[in-house]
């Protein structure tokens, strides 16, 4: 938790507050206190919101339907960790934990979006509608 103080150098109405210091505290399992970071989350945080546009209220990817969002989310998530070689690892985060041994392609991940699908039902009687 970031504690926050007033700005001496800065005088404005928008000027943002100053970072006086941190409290750390366990909100689940048992981490260690001296090791505790946030930079990985905030790092995956701006990744997200610098590449997806549908976070952004006034532009034309902005999701106006929940599932079309959650949707969207979950085909950039597994680009990012299974079709995207990341500098660092200089594989995928997919391959760098051992879940697959390749580089996956777009098709890799949209066959496996159709397999996972549910069989079309056949239609049922044509009903006409009365106006």
């Amino acid at each position: 938790m970031k504690l926050y103080g007033p700005t001496i150098t800065a005088s404005g109405r928008y000027s943002p507050a100053e970072c006086t210091g941190i409290k750390k505290r366990r909100v689940e399992g048992n981490p260690d206190i001296a090791h505790v970071s946030t930079s990985h989350v905030e790092r995956m945080n701006l990744s997200i919101r610098m590449q997806n546009r549908r976070f952004t209220r006034l532009t034309n990817a902005f999701s106006k339907k929940l599932d079309n969002h959650i949707h969207a989310l979950a085909l950039y998530f597994a680009f990012y960790n299974f079709c995207r070689i990341h500098k660092a690892l200089r594989v995928t985060p997919a391959m760098a934990a051992g879940i697959t041994d390749r580089l996956w392609s777009l098709e890799d991940i949209i066959a496996r979006i159709d397999a996972m699908a549910p069989y079309p039902k056949p239609r049922g009687p044509y009903k006409k509608r009365i106006a």
